[in-house]
């Protein structure tokens, strides 16, 4: 098979550095699609991108697309053949629609019978023909935002500058926008001015990176750590690598090279999360420690170059963070001039969803879902002093001029407003603590007070949405709900709270419904509201590692104790190691089966128990039972597990040597009794029946 690479670059104004990752993305999956549909065989496909440029490599792609046969089946032979063997109106009519003769049909035998097939080979095209039609997949690339330009229809990220297509040596005709494909790239928009003639796409990435530019992202994000690395080594300083930071201003250069500036030490009094924030959230530095952690007063920008002009790139970078800084310390001096009392004021200004009041009433429900939490917690008189402090005032720095203007600092200018006005130190981290968990992997609060406030907090925006129709779905989430899902889940299991989530969910749903906040009966809502928490329950044990069966076997729907569902999820993990565990769950299955049978209550009379086995059953499981209690109390699942292996022979003997379903109704409706009672102790590890039993 004779193979060539592939080259496509598509060249645009800026595209945002946001969009990036979400375009490679699609754009891979696009090309994956389009080629495997039209059967061109190729080693890989790698997608770029770079502010300029959007670039598709495809590693060797066959000359030609994969030959194919196509069936198509026809009458029953009975009506394609006489008697004689030779086809009937029916045949020669089926043969001349499927376009064959009749040496290309073919006997079958089928489910109903012998039917004629008609078999067509179809030898494979030439690839440099067809793949003018790469075209459709970049008109079809999903862009969060697109732009019109001159007086084209075309709706596209940016406008469209240059195309470079080639297939070896060839370049692909086509048109979008005007622009006609060559083989013409160009490179670095500064520092590279002539058109780059590209020969083959092998040569492709040597010439960009003579112009200027690194078109693989990863090589360039490796490229900029590097960078950071040659700045702290020459400096003796340490540059935190902010995972997000680095992955936009790897989508802001092409070229990066890394310049340390500084700024006046004055400004390392305002709180280093104002500085940090300024620092990265509006200009895309990376703020600059010492080895201890402190904040300097210095910071590191990435420009899009070499290191020409580095002395006046480094002054007007210094000079915007400058008047970033000073615009940060009015906001502070100013916000510190203000009680805490006077900003809480202005809540009752400020609307959180218009049909479910403002901020003020949030607080109000969220007083009264922690009022009916605390009732399920151990706290002591300083505990519930705090509490009550830090549902008072815990949102008034949205309306400091701080968070205003840095929104991502609500919670920490909080606490450092509630330290600077003489709360409480446990106040002030509980006022930060109540925003967390923030993203995946955040810290969850540490305190009682900062985890209740968390919890009814993030439970009333769930519950309030879901009472109003507000649900998330596959492509919206504006109040971001599963996060604040997860987070419940995270706090609960992080800081071990007995607290099953249909208690919290019913707590908050009696808030709202005697605010009239309910749209949807209260019945409708909790199951719709619980699927939604089991959904964040699940993701928690697959990202943990628990598989997908076991996890099924251990969802509580009813309760939700997220405790027990973990424990139990973890704990039949580790059982599939047992090579016990396989007859343990065929003998729950079994004991599970036949109380499926029986509708009554499980109560039963020792005295029916007339075969000896029943006696000596009983009895094992009644010494056993107190173990499984205990065990499940102290949620040691391994542990119950275990008893049940040690239960399982008697269990079995009993099924060998005992007729469950008796003649007489009496002894059959106790025996099922009885087991109702046995399934119900061991279906504390699960329903077995959702385990994979291999």
């Amino acid at each position: 098979m004779t193979v060539k690479d592939f080259l496509l670059e598509l060249g645009t104004e800026e595209i945002p550095a946001r969009f990036m990752p979400g375009i490679i993305a699609d754009c891979k999956q696009k090309t994956e699609n389009w080629l495997n549909e039209l059967n061109i065989p190729y080693r890989e496909i790698a997608v770029y991108g770079t502010p300029r440029r959007i670039v598709i490599y495809v590693h060797e792609l066959s000359e030609k697309q994969q030959d194919k046969t196509i069936e198509a089946r026809g009458p029953a032979k009975k009506a394609a053949y006489d008697d004689a063997g030779n086809l009937t109106k029916a045949g020669l009519g089926f043969a001349k629609g499927q376009g064959v003769d009749a040496s290309q049909l073919e006997t079958r035998a089928t489910e109903n019978g012998e039917y004629i097939f008609a078999v067509k080979k179809i030898a494979g095209g030439k690839t440099i023909d067809i793949l003018s039609g790469i075209k459709d997949v970049i008109l079809n690339i999903s862009f969060p935002k697109n732009m019109r330009w001159g007086n084209h229809d075309l709706r596209f990220v940016r406008p469209i500058q240059w195309l470079l297509c080639m297939y070896g040596n060839e370049v692909i005709p086509f048109s979008i926008a005007n622009k006609e494909t060559s083989n013409i790239s160009f490179g670095h928009r500064f520092l590279s001015e002539t058109p780059l003639q590209i020969n083959s796409p092998d040569m492709y990435f040597e010439v960009l990176r003579k112009n200027y530019v690194i078109v693989d992202q990863t090589q360039r994000q490796q490229d900029i750590i590097a960078e950071l690395k040659r700045i702290e080594k020459e400096h003796n300083v340490t540059i935190p690598i902010d995972s997000d930071l680095l992955e936009e201003v790897t989508y802001l250069v092409e070229f990066p090279t890394a310049i340390i500036g500084s700024f006046e030490e004055e400004y390392l009094q305002i709180p280093k999360e104002v500085l940090i924030t300024s620092m990265k959230e509006h200009q895309r530095y990376f703020p600059v420690m010492d080895s201890q952690g402190t904040l300097l007063a210095h910071f590191v920008t990435i420009k899009n170059g070499d290191n020409r002009a580095v002395e006046t790139i480094k002054k007007g970078n210094e000079k915007v963070l400058r008047a970033r800084l000073a615009d940060a310390r009015f906001f502070y001096e100013e916000d510190k001039k203000v009680a805490i009392d006077s900003f809480n004021k202005k809540l009752t200004a400020i609307v959180y969803q218009e049909e479910l009041g403002t901020i003020t009433d949030k607080l109000h429900r969220i007083k009264e879902n922690a009022d009916e939490i605390t009732k399920h917690m151990l706290l002591t008189a300083d505990d519930e002093k705090n509490l009550a402090r830090t549902i008072e005032i815990c949102k008034f720095d949205l309306v400091t001029n701080m968070v205003y203007e840095f929104p991502e600092l609500q919670g920490l200018m909080g606490r450092e407003y509630a330290l600077l006005a003489g709360e409480r130190a446990e106040v002030a981290d509980a006022i930060f603590e109540h925003y967390l968990p923030r993203f995946a992997g955040d810290e969850i609060p540490k305190s009682i007070v900062g985890s209740i406030v968390s919890v009814a907090d993030k439970i009333d925006t769930i519950v309030s949405c879901f009472g109003i129709g507000i649900i998330p779905t596959g492509s919206q989430d504006p109040y971001a709900l599963r996060r604040q899902a997860t987070g419940i889940c995270q706090i609960i299991k992080g800081n071990q709270l007995e607290l099953p989530l249909n208690t919290l969910v019913d707590i908050a749903l009696t808030t709202n419904a005697q605010k009239d906040l309910l749209k949807k009966p209260k019945t409708e809502l909790v199951k719709s509201i619980m699927d939604f928490f089991m959904l964040r329950v699940k993701n928690i044990l697959q990202d943990e590692g628990v598989r997908y069966d076991c996890i099924e076997a251990c969802l509580d729907m009813e309760t939700g104790n997220i405790l027990d569902i973990i424990a139990k999820g973890h704990a039949l993990q580790k059982a599939l190691e047992l090579e016990s565990f396989s007859g343990i769950i065929e003998t729950c299955n079994r004991v599970r089966n036949i109380a499926a049978k029986f509708e009554g209550k499980s109560e039963y009379n020792i005295e029916l128990f007339i075969e000896p086995i029943e006696k000596e059953l009983y009895d094992i499981y009644q010494t056993n039972k107190k173990r499984i209690e205990e065990s499940v109390r102290a949620r040691n699942y391994q542990e119950v597990i275990q008893i049940i292996g040690q239960l399982k022979p008697e269990i079995d003997r009993y099924f060998d040597n005992v007729m469950v379903m008796d003649k007489d109704d009496k002894i059959k409706n106790n025996r099922l009794a009885f087991l109702s009672e046995l399934n119900n102790t061991l279906s504390v590890i699960g329903d077995t029946s959702k385990i994979i039993n291999k």
